[in-house]
């Protein structure tokens, strides 16, 4: 007798996927720079969900994670854009890019203490409307330098990358 496996890797698998990456890194980000995360762990699945949907539909443009310095500053904002394709390499370049994102997370600006964060989604088109996710107005990067650290994760459909604007 003869048994075959076949696994299909679908859309939903990428877009937990890349969630849980953009998702991980930002909670890294967040740690290394000393910025409380208590509202990030309260909003978790909420999140993640919006998250997660958004990518699995496709309409997810970046999730932007901005840093406001209690002088009114905002920096760092640190950019995770979404590209979609139908193909992809899975795992093995997200295992690859985690090690280069940690070198790059030491080299980061350090914030000020009393520092907060705010979180935003850009979408390249019409999106499905997700719990606790509303209109918002970023920040600008103006008198910012960016640094394009390249792909932390792929996956079959997706992948997504990840763009530093500081001082």
């Amino acid at each position: 007798m003869t048994s075959t496996y076949t696994y299909s890797y679908t859309r939903t698998h990428t877009a937990t996927h890349l969630t849980d990456v953009i998702l991980g890194t930002i909670t890294d980000i967040l740690a290394d720079l000393g910025i409380n995360m208590d509202r990030l762990h309260h909003d978790w699945t909420q999140n993640e969900s919006a998250i997660k949907a958004w990518i699995e539909e496709g309409s997810l443009d970046a999730v932007v994670l901005e840093c406001h310095q209690p002088s009114g500053a905002v920096a760092p904002v640190i950019e995770f854009p979404v590209s979609y394709t139908t193909s992809g390499n899975g795992n093995a370049e997200f295992t690859a890019s985690r090690a280069r994102a940690a070198r790059f997370r030491a080299k980061l600006d350090q914030v000020p203490a009393g520092t907060t964060y705010r979180l935003f989604c850009t979408f390249n088109g019409p999106r499905t409307p997700q719990p606790g996710w509303g209109p918002g107005h970023r920040a600008s990067i103006d008198g910012l330098r960016g640094i394009t650290f390249g792909t932390l994760g792929s996956a079959p459909h997706a992948s997504t990358g990840m763009r530093y604007y500081g001082n």
